[in-house]
């Protein structure tokens, strides 16, 4: 909107002041507004999820809105980032919802919802692109019908809200790996030669995470909740998308898989197939190196977020060799 405003001259230092003032909104509203939001009542089957008891939850509400609000502000107007935003808000309120009920919402809901996000933004990116992927990693592209690539979207889509839900569970981890993640995706955009205006919304993403993780570092003082993690996660595999290469996804957010999808996976084969897998492991993986292994919740942040890094080094080595 903004870009309307401003002289052609001042047009580059637009995006500059416009991710300094979204960190700075994302910190100011945190700070003002979390009394306001639902308090979490703990986490009954997670380790030390008696601890989180008490603290403002769904902290995804504001920083998702600050996100929303400096894009159509710093940002150019595009059709399709502006659908994409109005579906993050839909899987941010769907959370938040989740996060101020008394009653938890049933897992098969949820996951409806889910559902219909991925159906629209699969047909959202085929309106504006062809159904082509590339496979970055091998320097080749096929293109596939578009019904199967729409299933393919609707898959990671799903995949990615889920995982980085799961993987929410110790101060600072999921923010800190989905900012990683987030960043790698930028730096393969710039790698390449693909920024796009929807280049600007992920570092202006990763700015309001990182006024977030202000107040969310252990010890924490408020919590992200469905409405952050959910929201998150659709921005990954959105973001991923746009990259042209969705099997980036594997490598860039590895740990998010891991820690959270795993568990979904164990849970799934035991409740429809009666198959026992991991059964000496600990799910989510967090709750596993803390409770079997021994390391501290900063341990863990540290060491989930070195091996990402490592993971997104060699992704980015390889796309530049």
């Amino acid at each position: 909107m903004i870009y309307w405003l401003v002289p052609i001259d001042y047009a580059p230092i637009v995006a500059p002041f416009g991710v300094l003032l979204a960190f700075a909104a994302t910190v100011i509203g945190i700070a003002k507004f979390s009394p306001l939001l639902p308090k979490d009542h703990g986490r009954v089957f997670a380790v030390e999820g008696e601890l989180s008891a008490g603290k403002p939850e769904g902290a995804g509400l504001i920083f998702v809105w600050v996100f929303v609000l400096a894009t159509l502000i710093f940002a150019p107007f595009q059709a399709e980032n502006l659908i994409y935003l109005i579906l993050l808000v839909i899987c941010m309120m769907t959370g938040y919802l989740d996060d101020a009920s008394e009653v938890p919402w049933g897992e098969y809901k949820k996951g409806f919802l889910d559902l219909c996000v991925a159906i629209l933004v699969a047909l959202t990116y085929l309106r504006f692109h062809p159904s082509q992927i590339e496979l970055a990693l091998f320097r080749t592209s096929f293109a596939l019908p578009p019904v199967l690539f729409a299933l393919g979207t609707i898959i990671l889509v799903w995949v990615s809200v889920n995982v980085t839900n799961c993987a929410d569970g110790v101060d600072g981890l999921s923010g800190t790996i989905s900012i990683i993640s987030i960043m790698t995706i930028y730096l393969i955009d710039r790698l390449r030669g693909r920024a796009s205006d929807f280049t600007l919304l992920i570092l202006v993403f990763a700015v309001c995470i990182l006024g977030y993780l202000w107040f969310n570092a252990t010890p924490s003082r408020i919590l992200m909740g469905d409405a952050g993690s959910r929201a998150i996660g659709l921005f990954i595999s959105i973001a991923v998308l746009k990259t042209g290469s969705p099997f980036l996804y594997i490598p860039v957010a590895l740990v998010l898989i891991l820690d959270g999808g795993l568990g979904l996976v164990k849970v799934a084969l035991l409740r429809f197939l009666k198959i026992h897998i991991l059964t000496n492991v600990r799910l989510p993986l967090h709750d596993h190196v803390r409770k079997n292994l021994g390391w501290s919740n900063t341990q863990t942040v540290f060491r989930f977020a070195i091996i990402q890094v490592m993971l997104s080094l060699a992704v980015l080595l390889a796309l530049q060799a």
